[in-house]
């Protein structure tokens, strides 16, 4: 009994150690692309990102976005000028992970529980 509770204790250490890296900061601005999947699809689109603004072009199709930030790594995106209802939403992201060249993230429309998760890499 007390060498499992000697290993329990081990592990627990162990685990909770485990530190997620962000440093959201050396992402808020600059040219990056982009992967989200949904369902068996995956999306892709390239973005260059300033202090407010966010232009994006999926498809052939450019979209500019203003960018609010809310914390180092969280963000606001409103488009400037909506197509549709959807369009009208705001959009929050919030970084989960960073690398040096990338970081994972989850998104969905403000007040919203549906979230979506996507990569973003630097542009090269």
């Amino acid at each position: 009994m007390k060498l499992k509770l000697i290993y329990l204790i081990i592990l627990t250490s162990f685990f909770s150690c485990y530190k997620v890296e962000r440093n959201c900061k050396d992402f808020k601005t600059g040219q990056f692309y982009s992967e989200v999947k949904v369902g068996d699809v995956i999306y892709k689109s390239t973005f260059t990102r300033t202090d407010s603004l966010q232009i994006e072009t999926y498809e052939g199709k450019v979209d500019s976005t203003l960018v609010r930030w809310v914390n180092d790594c969280e963000v606001i995106y409103k488009t400037i000028n909506p197509k549709n209802m959807a369009e009208r939403k705001d959009v929050h992201l919030k970084v989960l992970v960073t690398t040096d060249t990338s970081y994972t993230f989850e998104y969905s429309y403000v007040g919203e529980t549906n979230k979506q998760k996507g990569i973003a890499y630097i542009k090269k």
